[in-house]
């Protein structure tokens, strides 16, 4: 949960800029996991109508045309991880028969939107109450230098400075 915020910022911010180069009456589809418990539907279904794309309809991934596709992480996991292509599996607690596509049309009303908001990352001291995840067998100061080096990367990030 403490990293939720960056789930649902992706979500909003993934379709805040695909108004720029989705015409109108355009077509998006996302496909996620049914009991994603990062981006979750709700991230991908609000951050898709906060920004004028209309939820058309959900479909299980196997009944989409496109279900055989290489499915890859989309991030740097890739380079040395890649998709079994023989069972068409590239997640180790995911399968096809338990993802969803999202489908969605871009239907702009012309107005003009306000600036996208963003989900704030946790503040320093419910990080430091942590008592899962890293956290799980920290104490003292080095769960404190954990809370605070995670306290400044999420800052950073949410700031719009490229990390990594």
């Amino acid at each position: 949960p403490v990293v939720n915020w960056r789930h649902e910022n992706l979500m909003r911010l993934f379709f805040r800029s695909l108004r720029t180069y989705v015409k109108p009456g355009g077509f998006v589809k996302v496909a996620s996991n049914c009991g994603a418990v990062g981006v979750r539907f709700s991230y991908i279904i609000g951050g898709a109508l906060e920004n004028e794309f209309l939820h058309i309809e959900t479909v299980p991934f196997l009944e989409w045309h496109l279900h055989r596709y290489g499915r890859s992480y989309g991030d740097k996991r890739d380079i040395y991880k890649r998709p079994d292509a023989s069972n068409n599996q590239s997640y180790n607690a995911q399968a096809a028969d338990r993802d969803m596509v999202y489908c969605f049309m871009y239907a702009p009303t012309g107005e003009t939107l306000a600036p996208q908001m963003v989900r704030i990352p946790p503040s320093l001291k419910v990080l430091q109450a942590c008592t899962d995840g890293p956290f799980k067998h920290l104490q003292g100061m080095s769960k404190q230098n954990l809370a605070k080096q995670l306290h400044d990367r999420f800052v950073t990030e949410i700031s719009g400075t490229h990390v990594g």
